[in-house]
């Protein structure tokens, strides 16, 4: 009968670590390669209906994999958007955003490498040079 104790709770010990063990392990945008830093960043203060988040990001290189792995990161609400504006951090970038449609200031847009968005149904979009034609 002890032999049995023991046994589940070795059993139930090494079931408590692995589940630790998982959940401390899980990858996160400190392992994603170009040095992103979140240079600016907005939400909107309406607690009762969708929650929007603008962030403005700077990366080295063109790295679009994690770019997009980098939005698929970020927080998100249900029915929510969260929008990310990537930047070079060798070129001109936004300090400041805004709610309003354009968020980034017009003289930054043609410095702009790509865009991240998740809609209010959580589908992502992710658009490279999204400004070149503008």
């Amino acid at each position: 009968m002890k032999n049995k104790k023991t046994y589940i709770f070795l059993s139930v010990l090494l079931i408590i670590v692995v589940i630790i063990w998982n959940s401390v392990n899980e990858p996160g945008i400190k392992e994603l390669k170009g040095d992103f830093k979140e240079v600016a960043f907005i939400r909107n203060e309406q607690n009762t209906g969708p929650v929007v988040r603008v962030y403005s990001v700077t990366v080295k290189g063109e790295p679009w994999i994690e770019m997009e792995q980098y939005g698929n990161y970020m927080p998100h609400n249900k029915y929510g958007t969260t929008r990310i504006y990537f930047f070079s951090n060798e070129k001109p970038y936004p300090s400041a955003l805004s709610l309003e449609d354009d968020n980034i200031a017009a003289e930054m847009k043609h410095d702009c490498l790509a865009i991240y968005e998740k809609d209010g149904m959580s589908q992502v979009k992710f658009q490279k040079y999204p400004f070149k034609d503008q």
